[in-house]
Formats: structure tokens, C-alpha cells, sequence
């Protein structure tokens, strides 16, 4: 427990004092709010047909998306500095500490979720300010899904962490992960537009573990539980965070050459 709070407190410190991070958190989704939503809306009219056959305003149905994608950054950003840690050698003596390594790793994992669910909660107080509302419940039981929604994605990026060998390759790799993820999902435009336009892309949107990132946020959010996409998001953090431990396992060659 010692470990787990001293990691956690290192990175809300970080976090906080890394004030340009918090801001470009916050300015992405709010862009893509109030000037890409009001353009979206133009071209797809005032109201759409979500799964859950009500008509809502275009910006109200994105801001799930935009809560996922502040969380898909923050995972990045957080194993960023994963690859920052291993080439100044911070990484080497947090490795040698006397605890199991797989908890230094799912400390770490659960302090960039902690600050992922923070980072939502500012922006949905931003979108409620501009009259862009849920239920009140909607916001408490949006809560956990986004922290589950911050494990899978924050075992992703600690996944592409054990495979990056430079920092410098890391920016490259983010934005090969990062906007396929978030385009081919249903954060910008429901996935029943795209089997009617773009089958072939709609394919793989269904196959985007993002995809149900995204649904189980949106469903949350209208206090509805959608069991195939907590299904997917547990199944996805499992299966990262095992690729995870394979990659710190320090009897692989690529780990060790690069911890050394």
C-alpha cells in the first residue's frame, strides 16, 4: 500500500504541475465540442437516432466520445512518461524496489485512471456550464465506467511502453494508435450511420476495442449498463495488462536491453 500511494501521489503531482497538459486535455475535446460538433450537426441534421432510440442534440451525443478520448490521451501521455522514466533511469530503481512488479505496474495503471476520471469530470462540468446536460444520476454512474475505461486504455499504453525502445519514437507511435482508434469508434457518429454507408469501415469499428470504451461511457451516462461492452473493456484490460507483464518481464531480451 505504500508503494501504491507514493506512485499515485507522484502522479497527481506531475499531473498537476504539468499545467500545459492539464489545459490541452480540456481545449481537444472542448474543440471538437463546440466548433467540429456544430459542423457535424450541419451535416447530419439538428437530431440523430442513438442505440437507444431517442433523438438527443448532435454535441450531447459526442461528449461520451470526447470523455473516451481524454482518456485515450491521458493513457498515452501517461505511458509517455513510462519511456521518459526508463531512459533517465528512474524506471531502473522503481523496477528493483521490493515489491512484486506486476503491483508497481497496476499502481501505475490505477494512478493514470485516477487523473483520467478527474481530467472527464472537469470537462462534463465545462459541458454542463454550456447548457450540454445529462441526468444527474447519469453523471455518478458514469464514473466507474470511465475508470474501467481508463484501465483497458492505460494497459494499452503501458503495453506500447515495454515496446517503444526510444522517446523519440513514441509521438510516432501515438498517433498511429490514437486516431485510428478514435475515427473507426462511434464517438463522432453512431455506428448504424456507417453499416448503412461504409460497411467495410463499419467492420472495423465493431472489432475497435475503443468502440465499446465509447458505449459503455454513453450508456452509462443515461444510467443503462451495456453488458457486451463491459464484457469487451474487462476482457481488453485483462488481455493488456497480461501483454503488459510480459513486456517489464525483465528475462526478455528487448526489456533488459533497454532497462540497462
Amino acid at each position: 500500500m505504500t508503494c501504491l500511494k507514493a506512485i499515485i501521489i507522484r502522479e497527481l503531482l506531475r499531473f498537476l504541475h504539468q499545467r500545459e497538459r492539464f489545459l490541452a486535455a480540456l481545449v481537444r475535446p472542448l474543440v471538437w465540442l463546440f466548433i467540429f460538433g456544430a459542423g457535424f450537426r450541419a451535416a447530419l441534421g439538428l437530431s440523430i437516432i442513438p442505440p437507444y432510440e431517442t433523438y438527443i442534440r448532435y454535441e450531447t451525443y459526442i461528449v461520451p466520445g470526447l470523455c473516451a478520448m481524454i482518456v485515450l490521451f491521458n493513457a498515452m501521455q501517461s505511458s509517455l512518461s513510462m519511456v521518459y522514466d526508463r531512459e533517465v533511469g528512474s524506471m531502473r530503481l522503481l523496477l528493483t524496489a521490493p515489491v512484486p512488479r506486476w503491483w508497481i505496474l497496476m499502481a501505475k495503471l490505477l494512478a493514470s485512471a485516477f487523473v483520467s476520471v478527474l481530467q472527464c469530470v472537469v470537462f462534463l462540468a465545462i459541458a454542463w456550464v454550456f447548457d450540454i446536460r445529462m441526468q444527474w444520476g447519469g453523471y455518478l454512474a458514469v464514473l466507474p465506467a470511465l475508470f474501467l475505461v481508463g484501465l483497458m486504455l492505460g494497459s494499452m499504453g503501458l503495453f506500447l511502453s515495454a515496446m517503444i525502445t526510444r522517446l523519440q519514437n513514441f509521438a510516432g507511435v501515438m498517433n498511429f494508435v490514437i486516431f485510428p482508434m478514435f475515427f473507426l469508434s462511434t464517438a463522432l457518429y453512431p455506428l448504424w450511420q456507417m453499416q448503412e454507408n461504409a460497411p467495410h469501415i463499419a467492420t472495423a469499428v465493431v472489432w475497435n476495442p475503443f468502440t465499446y470504451a465509447v458505449e459503455l461511457i454513453r450508456f452509462a451516462l443515461y444510467l443503462r449498463l451495456e453488458p457486451v461492452a463491459l464484457l469487451c473493456v474487462c476482457v481488453c484490460t485483462v488481455g493488456f495488462f497480461f501483454l503488459c507483464l510480459r513486456g517489464y518481464d525483465p528475462r526478455k531480451s528487448f526489456l533488459r536491453a533497454k532497462v540497462d
